[in-house]
């Protein structure tokens, strides 16, 4: 498959580049993060920016899975606030058939997926309904300390199903966890006889669909925050004198620094084409996506440690930017499945002996992170 960017998806990674710039900066995400209120950014970008990526006749502004990806490296690389947003779009898939709740989701009315943040979505441990409604707990949910609507795997009378749940009723507990990465929240949620809405759709391609869509979204977040601490690297390179030159121009300050780059432009390689690879349906997609999330998730804190080696002592103060890109990284390695569970998604998917040829497994079928 041949691909690259249209014109339109590089004027909106400009004209959001552009915005990023104005509305994030490092005395306003200090502030966010040390009241633990960043609203103010989020009702904003939900507002003007948030259904990019969500077909019009979805409840969205228009674009796919590459615009979703170029949101997330962009957010990525000023450290704004993204979970709401991210939890949102990976719910979106679920309310097929409901533009009205999409477009509020998007619009601020943010919806999660009640699964847990460290595993694949594929694998969610459904929740147990009965004639007193759902019931039952997950650990470090993403964004479901500010979710309105959560949508949540239950396990029902002839398989899996979807649920929609109101945040707001008393029968739901919600306990925030606290992060070193502010950029991100999650928190516990439990239910006690919730009153849920069943969802019209294929439950079990749905959550396939919401994993793909995380495999790429997380590595693209992780290639924002790679850029942006190649970007540190190189000004500080700059600017820090040993024996009265700049550190750049020594060799290996210069090798450490060719070897990050070469891993950045990799990863943008690899997101984008994955992104259009799984928005187009390819036969490989699934495989893609799993090698793009497995790779880049793990690259990006190699690179964190090489950025902070070249930094020396200032890179772990809380003045430094650094500190901001380096937690972001070390979370995104974890979140929604180590690269170890999703290089166990490929090697479940490829036909490796006589056995495999003759019963083939599917992606993501029986498998868990």
């Amino acid at each position: 498959m041949e691909w690259k960017f249209s014109e339109e998806q590089e004027a909106y990674a400009e004209a959001l580049q552009d915005w990023l710039s104005g509305a994030v900066d490092s005395e306003k995400l200090r502030g966010w993060f040390d009241s633990g209120d960043a609203s103010a950014f989020a009702e904003t970008f939900a507002r003007d920016w948030a259904g990019v990526g969500i077909p019009e006749e979805d409840g969205g502004q228009g674009g796919g899975l590459v615009e979703l990806a170029l949101t997330a490296e962009h957010l990525a690389r000023v450290d704004a606030p993204a979970a709401a947003w991210l939890a949102t779009v990976l719910a979106v898939p679920a309310l097929a058939g409901r533009p009205a709740e999409v477009e509020e989701a998007v619009g601020g009315q943010a919806v999660a997926l009640l699964a847990s943040a460290d595993r694949i979505p594929s694998a969610a441990v459904p929740l147990q309904g009965g004639a007193n409604g759902l019931t039952g707990s997950v650990a470090r949910v993403l964004a479901g300390d500010t979710a309105v609507r959560f949508v949540v795997p239950v396990a029902g009378a002839v398989g899996l199903e979807l649920h929609m749940v109101d945040a707001g009723q008393e029968s739901v507990r919600v306990t925030p966890r606290r992060l070193l990465d502010q950029s991100r929240t999650l928190a516990d949620v439990a239910l006690d006889g919730a009153a849920s809405q069943r969802l019209d759709v294929d439950a079990v391609s749905v959550l396939e669909t919401s994993s793909r869509r995380a495999a790429v979204l997380v590595a693209a977040d992780t290639l924002g925050a790679s850029q942006a601490m190649l970007d540190l690297a190189v000004d500080y390179s700059k600017q820090r004198q040993q024996f009265g030159v700049p550190i750049g121009s020594f060799q290996a300050v210069k090798h450490a620094a060719a070897t990050i780059m070469v891993a950045v432009e990799a990863a943008r390689s690899a997101v984008y084409y994955t992104a259009a690879s799984v928005d187009s349906d390819q036969p490989d997609a699934a495989l893609h996506a799993a090698a793009v999330m497995a790779q880049v998730t793990a690259e990006g804190p190699r690179t964190a440690d090489s950025v902070l080696t070249m930094h020396g002592a200032i890179g772990y103060t809380w003045e430094h930017d650094l500190q901001l890109y380096y937690k972001r990284a070390k979370l995104n390695e974890g979140l929604f499945g180590s690269p170890g569970a999703w290089n166990d998604h490929i090697a479940d998917a490829l036909l490796l002996t006589a056995r495999d040829q003759a019963t083939p497994r599917l992606l993501g079928a029986g498998a868990s992170a």
